[in-house]
C-alpha cells in the first residue's frame, strides 16, 4: 500500500485512506490504534457517537428504572436513533448490542476471560465443530499486549490456564458476594479463582480506579470500566486516525478487479457519502458484518462464494442462578464484573450427556429492582406462581428478603456452530435510513439444553451447601445474546470459510474481517478478550505484510 498523502497528514473526506475500518468497537479500535501508530492513514466509520460519561445513568437514583428502556441492551427495546432493528421472530435468543465508539462493551460487565487452549482444538479433542487455524500459544504474545492496553485487573496463577504474564493491575476485592460464592464452592471441593475483569483496580491508561458503584452494564460514569473510547481511541487519534461518527454504512464497493475500494455511508444529516480506501476492514460484529456483506456485491452478497456469510451464528445460551442468603452480602456493591469465576465443569466429560462445558461467574444481585427481577422472580419462572406475589406487601417482603442478600451465578455454555443458525436480510424491515435490517434464525441445540441443565443443577447444589435460603433458576434466558460470533467463519479452505487465518476474505484480498464473526467456535467464555487479541494478531500481520498487500 502506498501513502495517499504526505507523511503525517490526516485523511480527509475526499482522500483515499490506506485503511478504512467499519466499526469502532473493540476490534476496530485495536486495528485503528496499531495501524495509525504504524504510519497508515486510517479512517473509521462508526454509526453511533462518542459516549458521554455524564449521560450514563449510574449516578442517578432512577438508574435501575432507565436500564429497563433507555439503556436496555436489546436494540429492539432501546430503539435509539442510531440502533437498527432486528427481526428475532425465529430466534430463541435476543441479540444485545450498542452503537457507539467502544461498541457493545459500553454495556458489558467487563468479564475478562480469554479462550482456553482446548477452545482452539474442539474438533481434535471432542470430534465436533472445527479446529481453529491457529492455537492458544500463537495468540498468547498478543493477548499479553492487549491486557496491558486494557488495564485488566486480576490475580496471576489461575490453574485453569497455562502460565502467563501477571495482570497490569491487582485483582478487585471479591467482597462479601465473592467470599460467599467461594464458600459455596469450597463446600463442594470445586475450583474457583478471583475474577479477572476489564476494570482496573487502580488508575491506568486513562482509566480511573473502580469505586464499586455496580452500574457497569449501563456505562461506567466513573470512567473506570475499560472501553476502547478511553483506552484506544485517544492514542489512535493522536497518531492521525480519523474517526467519523454518525456514519451508517450502506454498502462496501468493489472495482472490476474484485477489490474493495471503500464504502458508501449515510452521515448524521442523512446525506449519502463515499469513503475510498486501499484496504477495507469490517468490524461491525457478528450480525452487522454479515449484514453489510449481504448488502454488497450482488444477489449472493460480497465475499460469499462459500455460501457461509451469515451462517453458524453463535450467541451463547445462558442460564442464571440467583441465591439468597441470611447473611448481609452488600450485594448492591460492584463491580458487576465477576467477583469470582469457576472452571470446574468447563472441559468435556461425555458421561454428562453433552460435549464441551461452561464457565460460572459470581456477580452481585444489584439494587432493589435487580434483587427482584434480574433473573426473574417466581412469578416469571414458575407457572404455579401468582401475579399477586409481586404486588403490595408481598413485593415489600420480596425486596427485604433479597436486597443486599443475593448473588447471581451466570452460566455461559459453549454454543456449537450450526449452519441453520444464521443472519439473513429481512425482506420488509429496514432501519431509519431505509437499509434492509437483519433477520435471525437461531434455535438452541439439544447439546446446549443438556449442558445448561447440568450446570444449573450443580450450581444450585453448591448454593444450598453454602447455606442459601432460596434459589431461583432462569433456564436459557432470552435477553442474553451479547456474544455475536461465527457468521463469517475463518478457515483454510475457501470452499467452507469466508476468511483465512489472518482475517482476509478469500474472495476479496484487500477486505478483512477482524471481529468475532470469524470465530470457528464460541468457547464457553465471554469473548471480548479473544476478539481484541485476534484483532491485534491480524493487524500486526497486515502491518508486516504491507508491501505485499494487494490494494485498490
Amino acid at each position: 500500500m502506498s501513502a495517499a498523502r504526505p507523511a503525517g497528514a490526516r485523511a480527509g473526506r475526499d482522500d483515499i485512506a490506506d485503511v478504512l475500518i467499519i466499526g469502532a468497537g473493540p476490534s476496530g479500535s485495536v486495528a485503528a490504534k496499531h495501524l495509525a501508530e504504524a504510519g497508515f492513514s486510517v479512517v473509521c466509520l462508526e454509526q453511533g457517537y462518542m459516549p458521554d460519561a455524564d449521560a450514563y445513568p449510574g449516578r442517578r437514583p432512577e438508574w435501575e428504572l432507565v436500564t429497563q428502556k433507555q439503556w436496555h441492551p436489546n436494540p429492539n427495546y432501546r430503539d435509539r436513533e442510531r440502533d437498527y432493528p432486528i427481526n428475532t421472530a425465529e430466534s430463541d435468543v435476543n441479540p444485545l448490542m450498542f452503537c457507539g465508539v467502544g461498541g457493545s462493551a459500553t454495556l458489558y460487565a467487563g468479564h475478562w476471560t480469554p479462550f482456553m487452549p482446548s477452545d482452539f482444538r474442539v474438533k481434535t479433542l471432542d470430534g465436533v465443530a472445527d479446529d481453529w487455524p491457529f492455537t492458544y500459544e500463537d495468540l498468547l504474545p498478543h493477548l499479553e499486549v492487549i491486557e496491558r492496553e486494557v488495564g485488566v485487573s486480576g490475580l496471576a496463577g489461575n490453574p485453569a490456564y497455562p502460565p502467563k504474564l501477571a495482570y497490569p493491575t491487582p485483582a478487585l476485592p471479591i467482597g462479601r458476594v465473592g467470599a460467599k460464592a467461594a464458600e459455596c464452592l469450597d463446600k463442594m471441593g470445586w475450583h474457583w479463582w478471583p475474577g479477572t475483569n476489564a476494570i482496573p483496580s487502580q488508575p491506568y491508561n486513562g482509566l480511573n480506579a473502580c469505586v464499586r458503584r455496580g452500574t457497569c452494564m449501563s456505562g461506567c460514569p466513573e470512567g473506570a470500566k475499560s472501553t476502547t473510547d478511553l483506552t484506544h481511541w485517544p492514542h489512535a487519534i493522536r497518531a492521525g486516525a480519523r474517526l467519523v461518527t454518525g456514519a451508517r454504512v450502506r454498502q462496501i464497493e468493489v472495482d472490476d478487479r474484485g477489490l474493495a475500494t471503500g464504502a458508501v455511508y449515510v452521515d448524521s444529516a442523512g446525506r449519502e457519502r463515499r469513503q475510498r480506501a486501499h484496504v477495507v476492514i469490517l468490524c461491525a460484529n457478528g450480525i452487522g458484518t454479515p449484514r453489510l456483506l449481504l448488502l454488497s456485491g450482488g444477489a449472493d452478497g460480497l465475499a460469499n462464494s462459500s455460501g457461509m456469510v451469515g451462517k453458524r451464528l453463535m450467541m451463547h445460551p445462558f442460564s442464571a442462578v440467583q441465591a439468597t442468603f441470611a447473611d448481609d452480602l452488600h450485594s448492591w456493591r460492584g463491580p458487576f464484573g465477576q467477583n469470582i469465576a469457576s472452571y470446574e465443569f468447563y472441559e468435556t466429560d461425555t458421561a454428562r450427556g453433552f460435549v464441551r462445558g461452561a464457565k460460572w461467574g459470581a456477580m452481585p444481585g444489584g439494587g432493589p429492582l435487580g434483587a427482584t427481577s434480574f433473573v426473574g422472580s417466581k412469578v416469571f419462572t414458575d407457572p404455579e406462581a401468582r401475579v399477586e406475589d409481586m404486588w403490595g406487601a408481598n413485593l415489600h417482603d420480596l425486596v427485604l428478603r433479597r436486597f443486599r442478600h443475593t448473588m447471581v451465578w451466570g452460566i455461559i455454555g459453549e454454543d456449537l456452530p450450526e449452519e441453520s443458525n444464521q443472519v439473513l436480510l429481512d425482506p420488509d424491515l429496514t432501519d431509519s435510513d431505509g437499509i434492509p435490517a437483519p433477520r435471525l434464525i437461531y434455535k438452541v441445540s439439544e447439546n446446549s439444553e443438556r449442558m445448561l441443565k447440568f450446570h444449573e443443577d450443580r450450581c444450585v447444589e453448591a448454593c444450598l451447601a453454602g447455606g442459601a435460603i432460596e434459589t431461583t433458576v432462569v433456564h436459557q434466558m432470552p435477553d442474553t445474546g451479547w456474544h455475536l460470533l461465527g457468521t463469517c467463519v475463518m478457515g483454510k479452505d475457501p470452499k467452507t470459510s469466508v476468511v483465512d487465518e489472518w482475517g482476509r476474505c478469500h474472495d476479496v484480498p484487500n477486505l478483512y474481517i477482524l471481529d468475532g464473526s470469524t470465530f470457528p467456535t464460541s468457547a464457553g467464555l465471554n469473548p471480548t478478550a479473544t476478539i481484541m487479541t485476534v484483532a491485534l494478531r491480524q493487524t500486526r500481520r497486515l502491518i508486516a505484510e504491507r508491501r505485499n498487500q494487494e490494494a485498490a
